[in-house]
């Protein structure tokens, strides 16, 4: 190539950067190996890797919005198909029926999961869901304030004011009670206003306790504002009445079959009535008829930068997470409804046996985390008495909520076994 471009050397190609940024010296790396020894170190450093559930036998209990459930090998098998993985989003009709028909197929279930009319093509993950939500609810209604629960999940209100602050949003938080974990439902009504345009609680919320929905929804629609739905915990959908009574749902899919991977990328959703249904950010996959008469998918309504005048955007999401979308419809396609249902109850029995053997925090309902309280116990001494008996402990909670200092939030999935509860029970007794 030097030859070719008529450069004597290596050196002489650089020549005309300054000297002093040049390197002389050899680089501080190994020298080369053959294959098999650089699988073989690789092997060696993966199994110093420990996961929930796999290598070492390790348990762990934590959940807040990230949540260790079980994969089926279907999932890896379809989304492997190299139709599917691509280095791009095939968008084209022309070439990507099969992409279009599973987005199709995601939002369908979707729509059946949450109760709403219409579901679009997937959001980054769950808490971009959130503004994205908020923004939604001040185009239908006009206003620009939106009252949030310090119950809904603390990263998700963060990337909520991320968003506010250059957004024009007016976000204020209103509180949870102390004894049950729920909404404080008088601190909401003193605080909503006629110039709120949403209302933002989370189902279950971040302490796992199931919200009263209608009367949330019932509170907002008496002034105006339309309550938004938040999850996390998408399995939960499989037991709890759908949150029909909320006019925007939005969440986090990660629960279905797609990987903690060191938080993302994951995959969100937002759902709404149909009503709603222009005013929706990212984009919808609708059917349609081909010039023969046959059944097709191709995009509608798609009101993101790349299509419409930006000016005119409901959002700038500029991707959506086909193939992560993906993995939770071959999911939810494995387990049906009946499945999803049986998987939600072992969650629940699961949860609910060890919340019977420590003293819990709040006295609402939940579904498969709960916070305990640890008493006079020092949380930091019991988590490492637990990470020496291969157990990751639940989140403590004086991260988020210094109110809550002695409060852990404890999580238990499909995958956590009796013994090991027995053995985290034991740590808080």
């Amino acid at each position: 190539m030097l030859d070719v471009i008529g450069v004597a050397s290596l050196d002489d190609l650089a020549a005309h950067l300054p000297d002093a940024i040049h390197f002389r010296g050899d680089l501080n790396i190994a020298p080369g190996q053959s294959e098999y020894e650089i699988m073989d170190y690789f092997r060696a450093r993966g199994a110093e890797n420990v996961g929930a559930g796999g290598a070492g036998g390790w348990a762990s209990f934590l959940g807040a919005g990230v949540y260790h459930h079980y994969r089926p090998v279907m999932v890896d098998t379809i989304i492997s198909r190299g139709e599917f993985l691509t280095s791009y989003t095939p968008y084209q009709a022309e070439i990507s029926q099969g992409t279009l028909t599973a987005i199709f197929e995601f939002q369908s279930m979707i729509c059946q999961l949450t109760g709403m009319d219409v579901a679009n093509a997937s959001m980054y993950d769950g808490s971009t869901g959130v503004p994205e939500a908020a923004l939604m609810a001040m185009r239908v209604t006009g206003r620009g304030r939106v009252l949030i629960a310090r119950s809904v999940h603390p990263e998700y209100r963060e990337v909520l004011r991320t968003y506010a602050r250059f957004g024009g949003i007016a976000v204020e938080e209103f509180g949870f009670d102390f004894a049950t974990g729920a909404i404080d439902v008088e601190d909401l009504a003193r605080k909503i206003t006629k110039d709120t345009a949403a209302v933002v609680v989370q189902s279950p919320n971040f302490f796992g306790v199931i919200e009263d929905i209608k009367q949330a929804s019932a509170l907002a629609h008496e002034h105006g504002a339309l309550l938004v739905d938040v999850f996390s915990e998408a399995v939960a959908l499989g037991v709890i009445e759908p949150p029909r009574d909320a006019d925007i749902v939005c969440g986090e899919l990660q629960s279905f079959a797609i990987p903690p991977s060191y938080g993302g990328p994951f995959a969100g959703v937002i759902a709404c009535k149909e009503k709603f249904i222009r005013q929706i950010p990212g984009r919808l996959v609708g059917e349609t008829k081909d010039a023969a008469g046959n059944r097709a998918f191709c995009l509608t309504l798609a009101t993101r930068e790349q299509h419409i005048r930006r000016e005119k955007a409901t959002s700038n999401i500029c991707t959506n997470q086909a193939l992560i979308a993906l993995m939770a419809t071959v999911y939810m396609s494995v387990y049906g409804k009946e499945g999803l249902r049986e998987l939600a109850v072992q969650n629940l029995s699961k949860a609910h046996y060890l919340a019977d053997k420590v003293k819990r925090r709040f006295s609402g309902p939940f579904f498969n985390e709960f916070v305990a309280d640890a008493g006079r116990q020092d949380i930091d001494e019991m988590q490492s008495a637990l990470q020496a008996i291969k157990i990751v402990g639940g989140l403590p909670l004086r991260r988020f909520y210094p109110e809550l200092e002695n409060s852990i939030l404890l999580c238990c999935t499909e995958m956590t076994r009796r013994e090991r509860m027995d053995q985290v029970a034991e740590a808080f007794a």
